[in-house]
């Protein structure tokens, strides 16, 4: 039985990148053996075990034969008789099939190391085109390693055209596809993602809906990853430009978390309301629309999204205009409603009451910022 580390990171070592969690493969054993020294199993598909005391991943070699439609449509042969050479050929790219012995040797068959060091995404044989969700992967790691100089290889990029134009990428479930999307926004050059999709013609499959790069959303993308701002706001700068039913299309589709795809539906619902000309009933409206009362910070970060947008369009007076509607969000929270219903105002009368005073609340705000300097 001999064990060794594979993967992201061997990979992110070669590159000098921190690792964050590290796999092992094991060759020459099997299931009892694991068990036996302690490990547990949690792998249905194929046996996956977890060190008993690290409880890092330690998987069996294995080979995979295609049998079926989509990811999961595969056998697998997880015998003590597989090879180290043949679990490497099994993986995506080339940077992802090095192996390293526990004296820190490298065993590199598929020549990953120098595909490294001539920042290359390549495939590793054309068993790659059996798993559709690979095209996400690789769109994923081009993102993730762009700012090193990253390229995918043309016969790669051919290889994921061929694969999206089949037909196999509609196969694959919302959560895989998102949970790529995802860790895609999260990079600090989530556009590439986006492009690299299109370029292999895979973003009308799953993203029908978004302009095709390069487009003023996917700057807006950029500025939000250059901030470190939450998933959230980055998605919805891709939704600003997209109307209410084409974001509940998208949602649906991708099966997003509630965070997400409310703060995106209120991107685009509220497009047009956020570049209209400011007026005390209108942005009362706007309040309330995004529930501005109870959802502040929902709103803040629907303001960010804004900022970014308006940004990426060159929109100057973008920020004294955030200035004044955050200005008028505050006075207008701050109408005494109990004052107001202890007046005598009673029934329907009360809410009436309570917009009126918000909206002369936003008047003086606004006629405020209009008003000669002295």
């Amino acid at each position: 039985m001999q064990t060794y580390l594979v993967g992201g990171a061997v990979r992110d070592e070669l590159l000098g990148r921190k690792v964050t969690e590290r796999d092992w493969v094991v060759v020459g054993a099997t299931p009892q053996q694991m068990l036996d020294a302690g490990y547990t199993q949690v792998g249905k598909d194929f046996p996956v075990f977890l060190h008993p005391k690290t409880k890092e991943e330690y998987a069996l070699a294995r080979t995979e034969r295609k049998a079926g439609q989509g990811y999961t449509g595969f056998i697998c042969d997880a015998s003590a008789s597989v090879t180290l050479e043949q679990d490497l050929q099994r993986r995506d790219l080339t940077v992802n099939a090095i192996a390293q012995t526990q004296d820190g040797e490298l065993i590199d068959p598929y020549n990953g190391k120098q595909d490294l060091e001539n920042k290359v995404l390549r495939h590793v044989s054309d068993a790659f085109s059996e798993d559709p969700l690979r095209v996400f992967r690789v769109a994923r790691f081009a993102t993730r390693y762009h700012y090193l100089g990253f390229t995918i290889a043309t016969d790669t990029l051919s290889l994921m055209t061929a694969m999206a134009t089949s037909g196999e990428l509609s196969t694959l479930t919302a959560e895989r596809v998102w949970q790529e999307t995802a860790r895609s926004l999260m990079e600090r050059s989530p556009a590439i993602y986006f492009s690299v999709l299109t370029q292999c013609q895979a973003l009308p499959v799953w993203f029908p809906e978004l302009p095709s790069p390069p487009h003023a959303v996917y700057e807006a993308l950029a500025e939000a990853a250059m901030l470190a701002l939450p998933l959230e706001i980055r998605f919805s700068c891709l939704c600003t430009a997209l109307t209410t039913e084409a974001v509940n299309s998208l949602s649906k589709r991708l099966k997003m978390p509630n965070a997400v795809s409310s703060l995106a539906l209120l991107a685009a619902k509220l497009s047009d309301s956020m570049q209209a000309s400011l007026h005390a009933h209108a942005l009362v409206d706007l309040f309330d629309t995004a529930d501005a009362w109870r959802k502040p910070e929902r709103f803040a970060d629907l303001l960010k999204v804004f900022t970014l947008t308006s940004n990426a369009q060159g929109i100057t007076h973008w920020d004294e205009r955030r200035r004044l509607i955050s200005e008028a969000l505050e006075q207008a929270k701050a109408v005494d409603i109990k004052a107001i219903i202890e007046s005598g105002v009673k029934g329907p009368a009360i809410k009436e009451a309570v917009r009126s005073a918000r909206c002369k609340a936003v008047d003086k705000v606004l006629a405020s910022a209009h008003a000669p300097q002295k």
